[in-house]
């Protein structure tokens, strides 16, 4: 399955507490289990006012799906097309 990179632009997203980050989580793993089709949550990265998540699946139809079903924002869902780090240089 392709992987997604979503952006979501929340005020103070840096800042959310644990309880909040819980409850988010558990919202996203409703839905998730709700879609019927293919998908997987890999991470969020919270910084600044921005999430930005690692998402799979089939298209990102299903991505926009899922937020809608979650009352999440998806201001950016770019398909990743490489994966690279430092151990790249010496492969």
């Amino acid at each position: 399955m392709p992987m997604f990179l979503v952006e979501r632009n929340i005020p103070g997203a840096d800042t959310l507490t644990q309880e909040e980050l819980r409850d988010i989580s558990a919202k996203s793993n409703d839905v998730v289990a709700g879609l019927r089709v293919p998908y997987i949550w890999h991470r969020t990265y919270a910084a600044g006012d921005k999430l930005y998540c690692i998402h799979e699946a089939d298209n990102a139809e299903a991505i926009y799906a899922h937020a809608k079903a979650g009352g999440f924002p998806a201001d950016l869902v770019a398909e990743i097309k490489n994966i690279f780090g430092p151990e790249t240089a010496t492969a």
